[in-house]
């Protein structure tokens, strides 16, 4: 397959003036995972009036259940009944504890079901997660493959696991479940965050034993030779946390713009301030052959380095030095997170050749 028909249907995924929501109904969780982002100093959540509000308010094409555990909000049933009359496609991604509290008529509601898994053993998987979530996840993800519905497993690229991404992705094949990579930001720590050399020795691991569905990641992208995606961060997703506030970007730091904003402004959000940075690029980036493609990098994380306006520091021709990734497609396949930013979708070849 051409890297031009696989940017197409990308692309066509995007659609026009109509957003990935990524709704964190709450921030609670049953598990302390000491790389998430989200705040467990505290207890949010969304209403049902207020998600009702959202979707009534901005045109919206997909919906991913987010943040923390969202089957420990006590409306979650409520809210998925609402979501699933809704004409979208949802999503959640969870630990399997949410998966495990809806019954099969709610399960089915969903067009994917995201497994959070990080290590291809289960004693690192339990080690790092919680005792049981590596049999947790396997049975409700057999569970989901039982009643139709896809399954796509997720993984954070970090300093414990970069060089072992691709055993995960062979691990999950049994389901025919692809492999979503996000790399580690450092929200609330810098301990798990990748060195610059990792990074790029993941990547380069990863792509030498599976198929590449999507690349959203900018560096990688431009250093992978693929063409520039329309959407992403500031442009076409809408982040709502459970705090009811508003961000573009999942990892974006800061408190956000109050619910109220987006109420108000519907799609023209995206006009505002923090939307407007998300797309930014930095003058030192002008004239580089990648930023048509990479935009500078991640404006997530270089926000949260407080370097909005310096070039991603991943980025290798800041250093005077360039990469070529090698890359095989896969063939097109339907994912609902294919439009999201910078994220990495992956299929092992065993599971593809069997």
């Amino acid at each position: 397959m051409t890297v031009a028909t696989s940017q197409s249907s990308e692309t066509a995924a995007t659609g026009a003036r109509s957003f990935a929501l990524g709704l964190g109904l709450t921030n609670e969780c049953n598990l302390s995972c000491a790389f998430c982002y989200r705040d467990p100093t505290r207890t949010d959540r969304l209403s049902l009036d207020q998600v009702q509000a959202v979707m009534e308010g901005l045109p919206v094409r997909s919906v991913n259940l987010g943040t923390g555990e969202n089957g420990m909000h006590p409306d979650f049933t409520a809210i998925v009944d609402f979501l699933r009359r809704q004409p979208i496609k949802l999503t959640i991604t969870s630990n399997g504890h949410s998966i495990e509290t809806l019954d099969d008529a709610h399960l089915a509601a969903f067009k994917d079901v995201e497994f959070s898994l990080d290590h291809p053993t289960e004693k690192e998987q339990d080690d790092q997660r919680g005792p049981g979530n590596w049999r947790l996840l396997h049975e409700q993800a057999a569970r989901c493959r039982r009643l139709g519905v896809p399954v796509t497993f997720i993984s954070v690229m970090m300093r414990s696991n970069f060089d072992r991404l691709a055993d995960i992705a062979e691990i999950v094949g049994a389901y025919d479940a692809p492999l979503r990579i996000n790399v580690y930001q450092s929200v609330r720590s810098d301990v798990f965050a990748l060195t610059y050399e990792e990074y790029w020795a993941g990547f380069e691991e990863l792509f030498a034993r599976t198929d590449v569905i999507a690349i959203g990641e900018p560096l990688v992208r431009a250093m992978a030779g693929l063409p520039p995606r329309r959407g992403g961060c500031g442009a076409a997703t809408v982040r709502v946390t459970p705090r009811a506030t508003v961000q573009p970007c999942v990892y974006w730091p800061g408190g956000g713009a109050p619910l109220d904003v987006l109420l108000e402004l519907g799609p023209d959000i995206v006009g505002t301030d923090a939307f407007a940075a998300a797309r930014s690029v930095p003058a030192a980036c002008t004239g580089c052959a990648h930023v048509a493609i990479c935009a500078g990098g991640c404006a997530g994380r270089r926000r949260l380095l407080e370097a909005i306006d310096s070039p991603d520091p991943y980025c290798p021709v800041a250093r005077g030095e360039d990469r070529t990734l090698r890359v095989r497609m896969a063939s097109s396949r339907e994912l609902p997170k294919l439009e999201s930013a910078c994220t990495t979708i992956v299929m092992a070849r065993a599971a593809r050749a069997s």
